[in-house]
């Protein structure tokens, strides 16, 4: 390796535990991950074999208990873990962020019995989750959604359509939320439905302009009956769990964010670094070494503040605004970045033979996914100015 070429990310991890894991990753993410990435995307291939070694690996379900299967790590080390994955393939990074958000009703506000019988599986047992909030009507407006589940007896009888489901179709279970009672938040609550319940179906996934090996697709459930032993929390007390779940998940998509923008940096650096015009590389020239330098300090900055926000949230601290600041900003430096990235290569950032294009499509739907970037502004005005109307 030159002095010019990428060099590794430096991390502080806080622990030995925590660099040898990160280690893991990277080893995993080099030799499983990362060769097979591009032509998979192109197909459009989901990598279902990868989630199976990850979780024989103790990496999906990291935040979580040992007790339970999971690996008993801060959130200051599991995203690290996330930026590594996304680095490598933005469809397993995201995976595996989703699958943490779905897992987390259960195992944050699960009954003791619940936990001992789902989480081990859904932690370590090779099973991938999806999270059902989204509706074809209800996006942002997520308080609004239709998906109904009636009481009948010690059963719960769903009707509904979720949409934008990413392990949509595919997922071994779904953490649902329904309307049980009045319109508006509080008449919202949340189940744990297996994936092949009867009723319950994937429509065909959506054609999209990146992402195309991890399915998203809208979910039926036509009378998908649900004993009331797998409802989780409280009746009613489901839009409350969904938001704070969505704390955490933005989260998730920060650290997934930089690391497909490091991805796209260290892509950037390797052109410019090899690619002579003039009679020099162009990364001499001070026009491109001025952009190089943007896009590292975007993504230092962005990495600070995903990892702030998380220490907070280790620390037992309230850190709903921090998170909000993570994903907006690291959202928008990942479409910075690798749009800058294409504009390096030049004529071949734009075609596929080189990543970068595949890395600029694939970081739009960072703004707007688990809350739009305009979302994340009022939830962060709202903490700094107050409430709209006082």
């Amino acid at each position: 390796m030159s002095d010019r070429d990428p060099q590794p990310v430096e991390r502080q991890l806080p622990t030995e535990e925590a660099r040898d894991l990160l280690a893991l990753v990277r080893e995993i993410a080099q030799r499983e991950i990362a060769p097979r990435a591009a032509e998979e995307e192109d197909a459009g291939r989901f990598p279902r074999e990868i989630f199976g070694l990850l979780s024989e690996s103790g990496l999906l379900g990291l935040p979580y208990p040992s007790e339970y299967g999971g690996g008993d790590q801060p959130y200051e080390v599991y995203l690290q873990v996330l930026e590594e994955l996304a680095a490598a393939r933005l469809t397993v990074g995201l995976g595996v962020s989703v699958h943490t958000l779905a897992s987390y009703a259960l195992a944050t506000y699960g009954t003791k019995q619940q936990q001992v019988e789902h989480l081990p599986a859904m932690l370590g047992g090779g099973l991938l989750g999806a999270y059902c909030l989204s509706e074809p009507s209800s996006g942002s407006d997520a308080a609004s959604l239709r998906t109904k589940a009636v009481r009948e007896g010690d059963t719960w009888v769903i009707d509904g359509t979720k949409a934008w489901i990413t392990h949509g179709g595919i997922a071994d279970f779904y953490t649902v939320l329904a309307r049980t009672g009045e319109d508006g938040p509080r008449g919202i609550t949340a189940f744990l439905v297996p994936g092949d319940a009867p009723g319950l179906s994937g429509a065909a996934p959506e054609k999209k302009m990146g992402l195309k090996g991890s399915p998203t697709a809208q979910v039926h459930f036509d009378g998908v009956r649900v004993p009331d032993d797998r409802r989780v929390g409280e009746e009613g007390q489901g839009f409350s769990i969904a938001l704070a779940a969505l704390d955490s998940g933005r989260l998730g998509i920060a650290a997934c964010a930089i690391g497909l923008a490091q991805a796209a940096l260290d892509e950037a650096v390797r052109y410019a670094t090899q690619r002579r015009q003039f009679g020099r590389p162009i990364a001499d020239f001070q026009g491109l070494r001025f952009m190089i330098a943007d896009m590292a300090t975007q993504i230092e900055a962005g990495r600070a503040l995903y990892l702030a926000a998380a220490r907070l949230r280790d620390a037992g601290r309230p850190f709903a605004k921090q998170a909000a600041m993570a994903k907006l900003h690291c959202t928008d430096t990942a479409m910075k970045v690798t749009t800058d990235a294409v504009q390096i290569l030049g004529g071949y950032g734009y075609t596929a033979d080189f990543p970068a294009e595949r890395y600029m499509r694939e970081a739009k739907v960072l703004q707007i996914v688990e809350g739009t970037n305009q979302i994340q502004r009022m939830v962060i005005v709202r903490h700094v100015a107050g409430p709209e109307g006082r």
